[in-house]
């Protein structure tokens, strides 16, 4: 895909692995709109060339924002990276099930939610293409975040589905699974992190190649496992 010109619209564009994927998306040509949730992060964004839409993706309002913040625009690329975890919440935790609720309506309901509000937006651009961002931990899930990786599932589910249901359609449909990046929702987690910086060169390289699944950094290695045995890929992330 030929980025020069286009107009993209990137969810939790203001920081992290979405800032980032802004950031190299502007660099190669597009015009970029991001949402995000923090206005001094959004100001931050503006005075770097940004257009900013101001919204919790948690809410249907926040969605209806997002929806009349690019309306009548010529979006030919839509990026759903805006995410939550839930990697605190226990299972028997009903006390806080609005965590759970939460972390569903942000990486779940509001990519669906997008897709079917701004799809007609996209089959008019000559050229367009829908990225979703899930995670390696859609293709075998961890322990510790059940409610996390079971939206992640339902996106990866969903983004393979419409695909298909868009084959012979101008709209590409792309998944980026990202390994563990270095972002605030990862700060407490130890071990190895890819940088945003370099998990977004990935995704947003994969973008103009054409491809259709960016399986980034770790991931790859993940993948290959799950090609030769599903079941020994999920015994070894599930302790993750």
């Amino acid at each position: 895909m030929d980025l020069r010109g286009k107009l993209a619209l990137v969810t939790g564009g203001s920081d992290g692995i979405g800032r980032e994927i802004a950031l190299q998306l502007q660099g190669a040509g597009a015009d970029v709109i991001v949402t995000g949730r923090s206005a001094e992060k959004l100001q931050a964004m503006a005075g770097l060339g940004f257009g900013t839409i101001a919204g919790d993706l948690s809410t249907s309002a926040g969605v209806d924002a997002v929806v009349a913040g690019v309306a009548g625009k010529p979006l030919a690329l839509l990026v759903n990276n805006a995410g939550v975890g839930a990697m605190d919440y226990q299972v028997d935790d009903a006390a806080n099930l609005a965590t759970a609720i939460n972390c569903l309506h942000t990486n779940l309901d509001a990519p669906i939610a997008l897709c079917a509000h701004l799809l007609p937006t996209l089959k008019a651009q000559p050229e367009a293409a829908i990225v979703n961002v899930t995670s390696g931990l859609a293709i075998a899930p961890c322990g510790s975040g059940a409610v996390y990786c079971a939206t992640k599932a339902g996106l990866r589910a969903y983004t393979q589905a419409l695909r298909y249901v868009l084959k012979d359609s101008n709209v590409r449909v792309v998944e980026a699974l990202p390994p563990v990046v270095a972002t605030n929702m990862t700060a407490r987690r130890d071990g190895k992190k890819m940088t945003a910086h370099d998990c977004a060169a990935e995704i947003v390289r994969g973008i103009r190649t054409g491809k259709t699944e960016i399986n980034v950094g770790m991931v790859k290695i993940l993948q290959l496992v799950h090609s030769i045995s599903p079941a020994l890929a999920r015994r070894i992330m599930i302790k993750f």
